[in-house]
């Protein structure tokens, strides 16, 4: 009883919390005196303070309006990203396991091909060809990503084609889409569901690493990565702009990976 409530209490602040960063982030620069870019460089590198509350960094720049503005990026790109490779994995997962046979082993050949490339070589390739900016980066993530997600829909598609109640409405001469749309689709939502809160956080991880390593979003805009990175740089002499953005990041990670598990221990929760 006590480790049921305990888990209760960690739900209940991750997600209260989840919503304060979201909230904070999209609406936080309407309340701020500062912008991210806003420099003083006669002021320089302050510790928190009445006046900046996270310090600022060595050209003076707020760094609770850099965080904010950071998060929001961080976030729009995750959200984006995991919005675009659940649905387009779904769709290629539905259509591989649902046909079988020789769609279903052209369509798998081709996600195991792509699937050995790194992503940091495709994220410098593009960039390379295409500049460094947002929706580079944004596209890069989305072709990688989807590609788990289409193997694990396959596969419960596939289980679900020979289920009962699927055969029995092939034998009343439905159509496929008939099949899928009013029998297998409603069946793969609670999998698509616990799925993408998993890869969110692992989606907004892989963005500010790609961002701390100088391949992702790029100054002077704002990320988490690139605040850690610029935090790292200066962790001697200026500890807050590497110890403030990078307890906030690992809090909203731990959240966002809490809110997974109750979604995924709800869905695998046995109905008596």
């Amino acid at each position: 009883m006590r480790s049921k409530s305990k888990k209760n209490w960690l739900l209940y602040f991750s997600l209260i919390y989840i919503v304060v960063v979201i909230v904070a982030c999209f609406n936080g620069q309407y309340f701020l005196k500062y912008t991210y870019f806003m420099q003083d460089l006669d002021l320089g590198a302050v510790a928190p303070c009445r006046d900046h509350p996270f310090g600022t960094d060595i050209y003076g720049r707020d760094m609770l309006s850099r965080i904010l503005y950071g998060g929001r990026i961080s976030i729009l790109i995750g959200g984006c990203v995991t919005l675009v490779a659940m649905s387009f994995g779904t769709f290629y997962g539905i259509i591989s396991g649902y046909c079988g046979g020789l769609i279903d082993m052209i369509l798998m050949r081709f996600v195991d091909v792509l699937y050995p490339i790194p992503l940091i070589l495709l994220v410098i390739l593009f960039m390379v060809f295409f500049g460094k900016n947002c929706f580079v980066l944004f596209t890069v993530m989305a072709l990688v990503e989807w590609l788990t997600p289409a193997r694990v829909i396959r596969a419960e598609v596939m289980a679900l084609r020979e289920s009962g109640f699927v055969l029995a409405a092939k034998c009343f001469n439905q159509s496929s889409f008939g099949v899928i749309q009013k029998h297998i689709f409603p069946n793969l939502i609670g999998i698509i569901g616990s799925y993408s809160a998993l890869m969110l956080p692992s989606v907004i991880l892989m963005e500010s690493f790609l961002s701390f390593v100088g391949v992702g979003v790029q100054a002077p805009k704002s990320s988490i990565g690139l605040l850690v990175s610029d935090g790292v740089r200066y962790m001697d002499s200026c500890p807050w702009l590497l110890i403030i953005p990078c307890s906030l990041f690992i809090l909203m990670l731990l959240s966002l990976n809490i809110i997974a598990d109750a979604i995924n221990a709800r869905r695998y929760r046995p109905s008596i």
